[in-house]
């Protein structure tokens, strides 16, 4: 235990005791919706908001960073360091806190300032879950100030009044209270009921008592620097707690018992100025350049009185910016002043020894136990009511959901009431706590986070380069924030590193939290402008003429018609893009002209709302054409930006296979599908996707119908695919994938023939020119790439890959064999090969390669099926070119059809672009 000084027996502990950072009251939050914009003020609510700059930011400014440090500790932070440290300690925090300063400045000048303070500027900067992490500590921290400083100053008024618990010792006749923890407990209550009273009237009336208290405080300041001058050299007597500590001389320890106020001497300025860290005499520990740092740092914070004030400013966006600025100078010349004048005329000893020695030299020794006593109710009072303006807030923007609920509720003339009720119980229960040393390291802390946040939230506006980021207050940069920061955290840690540490994890915690929990709300996410601008920047810097084979990657344009029938395909497309472009794509029918708006505006949130339940990480891109080629053209031509654009088209075959919509419960992956003509009752009340729903007959296989009614022909189909080779884009039909479950492809039951194996089959070769069937030009190539890439993805890693090599009598099969093994390897890619000896089908193949055969496709479809044991999960088969006879497009969409008939997932691919090369 640590023995009080004598008069003021109020103690502030040399490793950081007390926390001077404050929260004065923020005025009430109008109510809003979650979310949502706060509503208009109403004429008695805009009439309270009179403060000026003087008494709505000076005032509670000054109170905060004055506070009884500069009372009892500004006379320890010479002693132990010198007036040369001391000095250098002083400047180094002031650039500390005004780079924070300079950020706050800078936000609420950015518009218009609403009622939260340091919380509103964090959550409307960087987002919900940011600022509801910081506003609850920023909370919690206000709570524990307050029962500090109530604790404070119950333990100056024992310490003055109280009877002594020593029965040896006599007591004055001024000590004439109870003393012990029960007593202090009962003494706290009271302070603790004053000051509740006090906020459940109203911030108006905390305003007049903030000035009141003002008026004190400056006038005991001014009594010190007169004492100065007008108290002549004195001997004071230590007090004996600082007796026990002996110092060392030639003679031995010896313990002194008085020191010296000397006046303004040349030798007491000289002994003053290099530092001597001694033991402090109140806790027993060495002190050292960081440990003096850090109380002393406790006295040049309280920078956000002012902006927490915002709610009841006449002009928040100019009276913050002056007051507060105005409060820092004042306050750093006064600090500087005192240790200018304290060096000069107090001798080391007793700086080092008494802690109290302000009152001993003031010209009426009860001067200075007045202003501590002040100064710590203000405290107490302006941590209580700012910590119920933060709760109010943070429950009206509804981040924790309805445990805050009750904080909602106001007084008629707007006093959060319950808000305070909140907050003084749980000040009361911290008093149960008794002694808060710790809390206090904590309770600071807090508060360098709050302002590290501040500085982080200025900061990213102004890396966002948002054009509505425009402050009238521009005597800052992302230099300055960026200083703020790290000068915050290096605190934050020179106080305590655990608790820091404890602190940053519990922020993170609160964060994710509220991430996951929290609805979503429309102020804006800095993290979007920051994303945008990164984008930007580095999409300009993705050259398409420096691109290179080696680093190839697939950007693919999936179109789809309805997604009610095409989930399967854009969960398989999800995993063949390779960590590259992934764009869904949508032709709706239609003129522009004839239409009163653009009716793609509305369809996008539904698009939109399909990723992020598929979970795939895709773009979408909606257009209007007057056909369906047309519509395809032109997303093939702008979709994308700088070196991101498609260079893969995927369409869903042509065919008449009936969809089935697996999208009937948005909570399910996969739904079974009820009778598409009449969707049930259940299915018309999901709101999530607002897709047209599909109907018996009406809607060809992912791409058949397009809106309006209007049917894909097969000659635009067959179109599409000429125009995108024209365009030099890859071109993948996917068939069969309707039914497709990647979940039950990727596990399949243990029970199977099988034993749940997977397999991908690979026919790299011209199935209908087995005239020239090779394996080594750019399309089979890019076969091959595709399924490589498929059998890379996690999901997939499992597959075997089966390469099937067709090869006719007459033929080294095993040269062939190991040509091709010998280009997989050297490819990279892991494949079993399998040889197939196609002779007969062969034999069927016309001369005329104009006019294949039905039979010659019938007998190429059955060995492939014949190949499939066990079958695969999905094929992988050659696309040729369509005919320049535009005439010949219907038979050549009838030729593929035979081809791929009843084969399961199948896959056409045609590569116009090398994308494989051996080279490192």
């Amino acid at each position: 235990m640590t023995e009080r000084t004598p008069l003021l027996h109020y103690r502030l502990s040399a490793s950081v005791n007390e926390s001077e950072l404050r929260s004065p009251p923020a005025g009430p939050v109008p109510e809003r919706q979650p979310g949502g914009p706060r509503q208009r003020r109403t004429p008695a609510q805009r009439q309270r908001q009179k403060l000026s700059t003087f008494f709505g930011v000076v005032i509670p400014t000054l109170l905060s960073m004055f506070s009884v440090v500069v009372f009892l500790r500004i006379g320890f932070v010479v002693g132990q360091s010198g007036l040369y440290q001391a000095i250098a300690m002083f400047l180094v925090a002031y650039l500390i806190i005004s780079m924070t300063v300079l950020s706050v400045c800078a936000i609420s000048t950015n518009g218009a300032l609403d009622a939260g303070g340091a919380y509103y500027m964090i959550s409307r900067a960087l987002g919900p879950e940011f600022g509801g992490s910081i506003g609850l500590m920023f909370f919690l921290a206000n709570v524990c100030g307050s029962a500090l400083y109530v604790l404070g100053l119950v333990e100056a008024i024992v310490g003055s009044f109280g009877m002594p618990e020593d029965v040896s010792v006599a007591a004055t006749p001024f000590q004439v209270l109870p003393s012990g923890y029960w007593w202090s407990l009962l003494y706290g209550t009271a302070i603790t009921l004053l000051c509740l009273l006090v906020c459940l009237v109203g911030a108006h009336i905390y305003a007049k008592a903030t000035f009141i208290i003002f008026l004190v405080v400056m006038f005991v300041l001014g009594t010190i620097f007169v004492s100065f001058f007008a108290v002549r050299p004195q001997t004071i007597t230590l007090p004996t707690s600082a007796t026990r500590n002996p110092t060392m001389n030639a003679t031995g320890p010896v313990a002194p018992t008085t020191a010296n106020f000397t006046g303004f001497k040349l030798d007491t300025l000289l002994g003053n100025l290099q530092a001597d860290y001694t033991v402090d005499y109140t806790t027993g520990t060495m002190m050292s350049f960081a440990t003096v740092f850090a109380v002393m740092f406790n006295g040049c914070t309280g920078i956000m009185a002012g902006s927490n004030m915002s709610g009841d400013l006449k002009s928040p966006s100019s009276s913050i910016p002056r007051g507060t600025i105005t409060a820092v100078i004042f306050t750093f010349i006064i600090y500087n002043l005192l240790s200018v004048l304290i060096a000069c005329s107090c001798d080391r000893v007793l700086l080092q020894k008494d802690y109290s020695f302000l009152t001993d030299i003031n010209i009426w020794h009860p001067f200075v136990t007045i202003g501590v006593y002040s100064s710590t109710l203000s405290a107490a009072m302006s941590n209580l009511i700012g910590a119920s303006r933060i709760l109010y807030a943070l429950a009206r923007d509804d981040l924790f959901g309805k445990a805050l609920s009750p904080a909602k509720r106001t007084s008629q003339s707007g006093n959060p009431w319950v808000s305070v009720l909140i907050s003084w119980f749980l000040v009361q229960l911290v008093l149960f706590s008794g002694k808060l040393n710790t809390i206090a390291s904590i309770v600071t802390i807090f508060f360098l986070l709050v302002y590290a946040a501040v500085d982080l939230a200025c900061l990213a506006l102004e890396w966002a380069s948002a054009p509505n980021f425009r402050p009238t207050f521009r005597y800052f940069t992302w230099h300055t924030c960026v200083l703020g920061i790290v000068g915050c955290a290096i605190m934050m840690f020179l106080i305590n590193a655990i608790y820091a540490s404890a602190s940053i994890a519990f922020m993170l915690l609160l964060l994710l939290l509220i991430h996951y929990l929290s609805p979503t709300s429309s102020w804006g996410y800095i993290s979007q402008a920051l994303i945008f601008h990164q984008v930007r920047k580095y999409l300009l810097m993705l050259d398409v003429r420096k691109d290179h084979v080696k680093f190839w990657r697939p950007q693919i344009l999936l179109m789809v018609s309805n997604p009610r029938s095409s989930v399967g395909l854009i969960t398989f497309i999800n995993d063949i893009k390779k960590s590259g472009l992934y764009v869904l794509g949508h032709v709706q029918l239609g003129d522009l002209n004839t239409l009163p708006s653009d009716p793609l505006q509305s369809q996008y949130d539904s698009w939109l709302s399909l990723v992020d339940h598929l979970n795939i990480k895709a773009f979408v891109n909606l257009t209007l054409a007057d056909s369906v080629r047309h519509g395809v053209q032109h997303l093939l031509f702008i979709s994308g930006l700088g070196g991101m654009r498609p260079n893969t088209l995927i369409l869903g075959f042509y065919d008449d296979c009936l969809p089935k919509d697996r999208l009937v419960d948005p909570s399910l992956p996969f739904s079974q599908s009820t009778d598409p003509s009449e969707p049930s009752q259940e299915l018309e009340q999901q709101p999530l996707f607002h897709f047209a729903y599909l109907r018996n007959g009406s809607v060809r296989q992912d791409s058949g119908e397009l809106g309006d009614g209007k049917v894909l022909g097969a000659q635009e189909y067959v179109a599409i695919i000429a125009d995108a080779m024209k365009m030099l884009k890859n071109v993948v039909l996917a068939r069969y994938f309707n039914n497709f479950d990647r979940t039950q492809v990727l596990s399949p039951p243990s029970s199977s023939p099988w034993k749940g194996a997977v397999y991908v089959d690979v026919w790299p070769v011209n199935l209908l020119r087995p005239d020239s069937c090779s394996y080594v030009d750019t399309c089979s190539l890019f076969l091959l790439q595709l399924a490589c890439i498929l059998n890379m993805v996690r999901g997939w890693k499992k597959a075997t890959l089966r390469l099937f090599l067709c090869v006719e009598e007459g033929r080294s099969v095993r040269g062939s064999e190991e040509k091709l093994g010998q280009l997989l390897k050297e490819l990279r890619i892991k494949a079993r090969i399998y040889p197939v000896p196609w002779d007969q089908q062969v034999a069927l193949f016309p001369s005329n390669t104009m006019h294949l055969s039905d039979d010659y496709l019938s007998a190429v479809n059955k060995l492939i099926l014949d190949q499939a044991r066990p079958p695969p999960a999905v094929r992988f088969l050659y696309l040729p070119r369509p005919p320049a006879d535009t005439r010949r497009y219907t038979s050549y969409l009838h030729q593929l059809e035979l081809l791929t008939r009843d084969l399961g997932p199948t896959l056409l691919i045609h590569g116009v672009t090398p994308v494989i090369t051996t080279d490192l």
